[in-house]
């Protein structure tokens, strides 16, 4: 079993910053990839920004060139680095591991964060 806890949300003005933070229980972290997603009232859960066990990046329409994924493995944690927030970005964000082992899809959610853009 893995645990996820984010931290780092919060209110910010528009054109604003954050960093989240997404800490893991377990030292097997490295080997997973991760990812963010987020989810505003209404709307479904979508895909914000994800990164390989090797580092490799993946981000939404909506946030490239204005949100940065990292992973720290020593650390067990990842981070979205928030820049330029607009208030459409306003959503609980949730972090995310999953990998097949042995056939069986394993997939861990964090409880959520939420991030509140005002205008």
């Amino acid at each position: 079993q893995v645990q996820l806890v984010e931290s780092g949300g919060g209110l910010v003005q528009a054109g604003g910053s954050l960093r989240l933070s997404c800490a893991a229980s377990r030292s097997i972290f490295s080997s997973y990839p991760m990812a963010w997603y987020r989810q505003a009232p209404g709307k479904q859960r979508e895909l914000v920004a994800s990164i390989t066990d090797g580092g490799s990046t993946n981000y939404a329409d909506s946030v490239k060139g204005r949100f940065t994924i990292s992973r720290d493995n020593a650390k067990n944690t990842v981070y979205l680095q928030m820049n330029s927030l607009k208030p459409e970005d306003t959503a609980v964000y949730y972090c995310n591991a999953r990998k097949k082992v042995l056939g069986v899809m394993l997939d861990y959610w964090g409880q959520g964060t939420q991030v509140t853009v005002s205008s």
